[in-house]
């Protein structure tokens, strides 16, 4: 209660302290415990219904800035939903860098986004070959995209949160940390109806803060295996060269669908993804 606020009855305090008393034991008794989370583990989830179209190309406007000091902190009433909260993940001192127990499968990650001039065409290819993957997601452009999440999500792929304006981790205040990694979370959660359960630090650099925070927001870090370098927009062919090179059980390739142009990255997914299927591999996402 504010202090500026008109002061009530003995009778209201009480019932009021006894509503929020009943409010927080079930909330504690309601945390659950994750099993080991050592190694994640994978599998596909089923495909939805197809979205609507995305928006055209065009120029975005600048994306408002979130106050995320309270994403997490709701207020508790006695109308809270009754659903169990997810335990928090531990904190890790460095990123999960592959999967194992996947067999022969790989993870295609996609960094950045969304972008409506390539991610529409990259989701476009996966849902061509039934495979799903991960999107690595800036706030800063989630926001203005929002029906891409949608249809990420309706899609079965993982949106993982990447920061709202790909900062450079280490140089940040751990306040900045949470703010940034606050805001996207709840972009996501706000678009898709759940928050993301992975995390990745912009140009692979994470610190103790990063960890930390991530863990408290409920997240994993999460990195990668295979770079294709595809910003540096070396050529289709190099693209594919790289994934299919660096092919292997377990795998993270790493790609972008946003930060400048794609239209490589795009080609390039059109050629190896098939071409890994056709090696045996399956594509898959972590699950938790």
């Amino acid at each position: 209660m504010k202090n500026d606020q008109p002061l009530i009855g003995r009778r209201s305090v009480l019932g009021l302290a006894a509503a929020l008393g009943v409010t927080v034991t079930a909330g504690a008794l309601a945390v659950d415990r994750l099993g080991t989370p050592d190694a994640p583990t994978a599998s596909a989830a089923p495909r939805g219904p197809r979205p609507a179209a995305a928006p055209a190309p065009g120029p975005q406007a600048a994306a408002p800035r979130l106050r995320p000091s309270a994403y997490r902190l709701q207020p508790m009433t006695a109308y809270a939903s009754a659903a169990r909260p997810r335990a928090l993940p531990p904190v890790r001192s460095r990123p999960f860098l592959s999967l194992t127990g996947v067999g022969r499968s790989m993870v295609l990650t996609f960094d950045d986004g969304p972008d409506p001039r390539y991610t529409p065409a990259i989701l476009a290819t996966l849902r061509r070959h039934d495979c799903r993957a991960m999107f690595f997601v800036c706030g800063e452009m989630a926001v203005e995209n929002q029906d891409l999440l949608r249809e990420m999500a309706d899609d079965g792929h993982v949106i993982g949160n990447h920061s709202w304006s790909h900062p450079l981790v280490p140089k940040l205040r751990p306040s900045r940390i949470r703010d940034e990694l606050g805001s996207t979370s709840e972009i996501v959660e706000r678009a898709v109806g759940t928050a993301p359960l992975w995390y990745r630090a912009p140009y692979g650099a994470w610190n103790r803060h990063s960890f930390e925070i991530g863990a408290a927001l409920g997240m994993e870090p999460f990195a990668w295996s295979v770079d294709t370098l595809d910003w540096t927009e070396p050529g289709s062919g190099t693209i594919v060269r790289r994934v299919l090179d660096g092919a292997g059980p377990g795998v993270v390739v790493l790609s972008h669908d946003a930060g400048g142009n794609r239209s490589q990255s795009v080609a390039a997914l059109r050629r190896y993804l098939p071409a890994l299927l056709d090696e045996g591999y399956g594509i898959t996402v972590p699950r938790r």
